[in-house]
């Protein structure tokens, strides 16, 4: 199986080119619907797929949750994807993939692997609506595959945030708003993840600060590009009217590396700061963020360094320079 991740230099230049690979997986044949449906995963969160080990039970944890395997001296926790999802596939979960992202390692059981395929961010769509009801809201992005295959992205951060269990209160706690004398503000967000989207929202209102939400690059960007349309028909700088962007890195349509590339090459939005809010926290891809002109790096789940970098930026803009 590790034949599948060897060009893993190659697949590192395909940020910031709206390009992504996926790992294909199925979870077993549902038996609510008799069909075997086909899942995705983004291969940079991807460490490793192999046989699935001995997994030693632990108390207390959530019922998707197997127990723990020991990986290199490490203990990391096993989901089975398929009680998470809901399929009640009665096909043994034979294979292990070894996720990475948000500092945090954990596996996930699935039936079988497939392929890794080459899609550009535009070829991945919004789900329907018919399909977040049904999913309860996991799938992120959709494509589709010759033969009327469909693909489905799930959310694997909402897996990793309900399967950890995040204390959410102790999370916000001592985020304060920020001084009047500082005026409003508006950022304007981007993340098709439900969850990440429910901890910037809850950010945002500890700080005071107002904002407009946008499910993936593409949506942000036209809306942003209204904004920009509004402010030279009324004679106004757009950086009056957005305080600041933040951006995910995995979207469907247009990733976050797009959007910032079109901000920051757009004269109108200058001195509008960019974040790039991602569970892709390593050295490459904030090295990648930087090229495209982002301003600032914030790892997901850290409300409180979230809250931080914002207020710094939203302080420092317009302040005069040393």
């Amino acid at each position: 199986m590790s034949e599948l991740f060897k060009n893993i230099d190659a697949r590192s230049k395909l940020a910031g080119t709206n390009k992504l690979e996926i790992l294909l997986f199925t979870l077993g044949t549902d038996q609510r619907t008799g069909r075997r449906e086909t899942f995705g995963i983004n291969v940079f969160k991807v460490r490793e797929v192999m046989r699935t080990p001995a997994i030693t039970a632990a108390p207390e944890m959530p019922s998707s949750v197997e127990g723990m395997v020991s990986l290199r001296g490490v203990l990391v926790p096993v989901v089975d994807l398929a009680k998470y999802v809901g399929i009640g596939a009665d096909t043994p979960r034979d294979i292990m993939i070894v996720t990475e992202y948000n500092g945090h390692t954990q596996g996930f059981l699935v039936e079988a692997v497939d392929t890794i395929l080459r899609l550009d961010w535009a070829q991945m769509r919004v789900p329907p609506d018919m399909l977040v009801a049904n999913m309860g809201g996991l799938v992120t992005a959709v494509t589709e595959l010759p033969g009327n295959k469909l693909v489905m992205m799930l959310d694997v951060e909402k897996v990793l945030s309900e399967t950890t269990r995040y204390d959410d209160e102790f999370m916000f706690q001592n985020i304060e708003p920020l001084a009047q004398e500082h005026g409003e503000h508006t950022v304007y967000f981007a993340d098709d993840s439900s969850v990440a989207r429910k901890q910037i929202t809850r950010t945002l209102d500890a700080l005071g600060v107002r904002y407009v939400s946008s499910v993936n690059g593409r949506a942000a960007w036209e809306e942003l590009k209204k904004v920009a349309a509004y402010a030279e028909s009324s004679g106004r700088k757009v950086k009056d009217l957005v305080s600041l962007v933040l951006t995910d890195v995995e979207m469907p349509e247009m990733d976050g590396y797009i959007l910032t590339k079109s901000i920051k090459s757009d004269p109108r939005f200058e001195g509008v700061p960019v974040i790039m809010h991602s569970s892709l926290s390593g050295m490459s891809n904030q090295s990648l963020g930087k090229s495209v002109g982002v301003d600032e790096y914030v790892p997901k789940f850290e409300p409180q360094r979230l809250a931080g970098t914002l207020r710094r930026l939203l302080h420092v803009k317009g302040a005069p320079k040393d």
